[in-house]
């Protein structure tokens, strides 16, 4: 079964940097485990975290402008070529993760047939996993709009300050129908202890789920590129039993 997680926000609130401490949990914590990392950001700044420059993406497929590693196999229907098109554009960080981009999306509005071959052919490729990490675009909505697949947890990431607990709140809602009935949770990011105590009714007022915060990491504006934080790891180890997914070693 593939346990889906869902790394949402507004740009600059460090979804890359909590995706990829995620996975490095999950690789320890489950160090058998297949991972698929989705980068669903129009950033795309999770496959350059790990020194990746990857071009090949589904909106390239999609548009017809992907430029394929190997020939095209004769003879396939427009449901093995798109299948086969997501295998090629897939790229392996390790033994047993992969990363893919999509960059720009379709509109599920859109009734022209790629639409569903390419939801289909993306439920059957993620399904083949163990974990899937979604680093999105601000919500669920813009996911949703590429592939539809049931998230297991969405976090919502958010600093501590007014305005960012505001527009979180707004992410939560706008990704309520399509998280359907799973965890959905805010991650307090890049916390100094001293600015929660005024949060802490506007919090209440919010009715907001708080799964964690994280301590801010002054070293990150010298890893911006890596988006390596030992801090953050650190940190979500020690939220990670809150989590709705597997937590044995192993299991």
């Amino acid at each position: 079964m593939t346990v889906s997680i869902a790394v949402t926000g507004k740009s600059g609130s460090g979804k890359t940097t909590i995706a990829k401490s995620l996975w490095r949990v999950i690789r320890k914590k489950h160090p058998d485990k297949t991972v698929l990392l989705f980068d669903n950001d129009l950033t795309a700044e999770l496959g350059h975290s790990f020194g990746l420059d990857i071009r090949r993406t589904i909106y390239g497929i999609r548009s017809g402008k992907h430029e394929y590693k190997t020939g095209i196999p004769e003879n396939m229907s427009k449901q093995e070529f798109i299948e086969w098109a997501l295998e090629d554009i897939l790229v392996s960080v390790d033994d047993n993760t992969d990363i893919i981009v999509s960059w720009f999306v379709g509109s599920k509005d859109c009734r022209c047939p790629i639409t569903k071959q390419m939801n289909d052919a993306l439920v059957k490729l993620i399904l083949r996993y163990d974990f899937v990490i979604f680093d999105c675009e601000f919500d669920l909505k813009y996911l949703y709009q590429l592939v539809d697949i049931p998230i297991n947890v969405t976090l919502v990431i958010a600093q501590a300050n007014d305005a960012s607990i505001t527009l979180a709140k707004r992410i939560e809602e706008y990704s309520a129908k399509y998280a359907a009935g799973e965890q959905l949770g805010v991650i307090l990011n890049k916390v100094n202890n001293h600015e929660m105590e005024p949060l802490l009714e506007l919090l209440k007022n919010y009715d907001l789920t708080i799964l964690g915060t994280i301590p801010k990491d002054e070293g990150l504006k010298q890893r911006r590129i890596t988006k390596e934080s030992e801090i953050t790891e650190n940190a979500i180890e020690q939220l990670y039993y809150r989590l709705n997914i597997p937590q044995e070693r192993g299991k």
